[in-house]
Order: structure tokens, then C-alpha cells, then sequence
């Protein structure tokens, strides 16, 4: 058999919940709002496929650039070059500094 190519290939253990985070994530998270230049963490929500980012990006700190639609558009780092990419609120968390 040919390897999968998909999106979600070799993320078992990097999209897999803890039983206790297990479900749909709050109203609160899937609507809330960061303002243009805020710092956002990519955090992928595994139970929402709509508006989730590729899993190179879970984990990076991004800039807030634009809002469009229901999504926001961030820019993360990866070399060569800095990736606009749109990901919806759900998958998205504030950055704390110092953490």
C-alpha cells in the first residue's frame, strides 16, 4: 500500500485529547475575538475541522495581520519565509509572555 498524503497524516499523537478535554469546545472559545497585531498562540482544536491549520503549525506564535470572514488571518515564522496563513478563533489562544 501507498503511505496516506492527507492533511491529518502522522498526528495521532499531536491531535489526541486527554479524556477530561474530550468533546466540543465552549460557545466562548469558538467566538472569541483578538484585535489586529495581537500575539496568538496556534493551538489546533481536533474536534473542529472547519478553519484548522496544517499541523506544522500547532504550536507557533503568530500576528494577528487581518480578519476575514468567521477566521483570522496570522502571520507565523517558518523559514525561509515568514506564512500567512487563516485559521478560525477555536484554534487560536492569546499569548501570555514569559510563559
Amino acid at each position: 500500500m501507498t503511505r496516506a498524503k492527507g492533511l491529518r497524516n502522522r498526528s495521532r499523537k499531536l491531535l489526541t485529547k486527554r479524556v477530561r478535554e474530550k468533546g466540543m469546545p465552549s460557545v466562548a472559545r469558538m467566538l472569541k475575538t483578538f484585535s489586529i497585531g495581537e500575539k496568538v498562540v496556534i493551538k489546533i482544536e481536533p474536534s473542529v475541522h472547519k478553519g484548522m491549520p496544517h499541523r506544522r503549525f500547532q504550536g507557533k506564535v503568530g500576528i494577528v495581520k487581518e480578519k476575514r470572514g468567521r477566521a483570522y488571518v496570522v502571520e507565523v515564522s517558518v523559514k525561509p519565509q515568514p506564512r500567512l496563513i487563516t485559521v478560525r478563533p477555536v484554534h487560536l489562544l492569546p499569548f501570555k509572555e514569559g510563559k
